[in-house]
């Protein structure tokens, strides 16, 4: 399938990349169907729209950059995206113009089902976790030790 992006244009996507999100992410509830795209050779990705081409999200694996984050996932999530054993989490990335100020939501992560190819943003309650924690610091960390 080709999809138009506003980034890197047209791409040819495979079937395995396509996630549904039955009830979009919050703010942008009309976009249900997504393709992950993976950027080679680093910890990010693209959540892009398939209806809409100006709509993508910058994610990153949040255990790259903070190797303790953790949460339980609510048993409703897991039954709504049929989870049953294999999950990702990925975390939105808010890029600034200064770099150093870059921030990863770890309050509300994405959730995968690449099984089932759904996913969802989950807004974790009862969490210390803010939508605003500093990534430039976090991945100096990360370069430092060589992307381990």
């Amino acid at each position: 399938m080709n999809i138009k992006t506003l980034t890197w244009g047209t791409l040819n996507i495979k079937d395995e990349q396509i996630y549904h999100f039955s009830k979009g992410i919050p703010g942008f509830e009309e976009e249900v169907d997504f393709a992950l795209i993976t950027v080679e050779d680093g910890p990010f990705s693209y959540l892009q729209s398939l209806r809409n081409q100006s709509v993508s999200f910058l994610l990153s694996d949040p255990f790259v950059f903070y190797s303790s984050y953790e949460f339980e996932l609510s048993e409703a999530d897991k039954e709504e995206l049929e989870i049953v054993d294999q999950v990702n989490v990925l975390c939105i990335v808010t890029i600034k113009e200064e770099l150093e100020s870059s921030t990863v939501n770890l309050l509300a992560p994405i959730v995968l089902n690449p099984v089932k190819r759904s996913g969802k943003q989950v807004v974790l309650h009862k969490s210390n976790y803010q939508a605003r924690h500093g990534l430039w610091s976090a991945s100096q960390n990360y370069y430092e030790k060589g992307g381990e």
